[in-house]
């Protein structure tokens, strides 16, 4: 199948199919995809804690407001954190690259606006790997859904997180077909081509 076609299969799933529970292989094909996400000058500052302890989850679930029955119904909660520390950051992280991305680009561009400045744009790599693991849910024929609707300071409590900040969380299953928000019952919505896209 295209990826065109997958975009068009693709939603947020509000109602999972309990019984049916995703695949161990599937859960480290995501693990695997999710490492090679894609990050300015190759920062990656994140952490990605895939939970299936459905103890951990419950727990998860009861901070994640109305998302609550989602995160219950699916084998797999992925928790997308960003790192606290901006030196351990400039150690771990940045000082591994090549020379010319951190004084060219990193020191000037980004650093040089402060820290406020520096973990928002940590912040945006962390969203810039979201898309690139929900595209990897529907190729492998799963359904996910991103939530910024959670707790993110009894989630970082609950996984007990040491130097990372959670910031959304993505549930990932098999919808049931008898959700609201399925595309056979409530067909996909988005602004027309000449709405959104500018030709130059």
């Amino acid at each position: 199948m295209s990826f065109l076609e997958l975009a068009k299969r693709r939603y947020a799933t509000k109602k999972y199919d309990p019984t049916k529970k995703i695949s161990a292989k599937q859960i480290n094909e995501l693990k695997e995809i999710i490492r090679l996400s894609p990050s300015s000058i190759n920062s990656q500052p994140w952490q990605f804690t895939f939970v299936t302890d459905d103890i951990v989850k419950k727990e998860l679930a009861s901070q994640s407001y109305m998302n609550e029955p989602s995160v219950n119904d699916v084998g797999l909660l992925v928790v997308f954190s960003v790192m606290e520390d901006i030196k351990y950051f400039e150690k771990h992280n940045i000082s591994i690259l090549p020379e010319g991305w951190i004084t060219g680009f990193y020191e000037p561009m980004i650093k040089s606006n402060g820290d406020a400045a520096t973990k928002t744009w940590m912040e945006h790599q962390v969203y810039l790997s979201l898309g690139y693991f929900l595209s990897a849910c529907i190729s492998l024929g799963l359904d996910a859904t991103p939530m910024e609707g959670i707790n993110r300071e009894a989630y970082q409590r609950i996984l007990a997180q040491d130097g990372f900040a959670p910031l959304f969380a993505v549930t990932v299953g098999y919808a049931d077909l008898s959700d609201w928000m399925h595309p056979t019952v409530f067909p996909k919505s988005r602004f027309e081509l000449d709405q959104v896209i500018r030709s130059i």
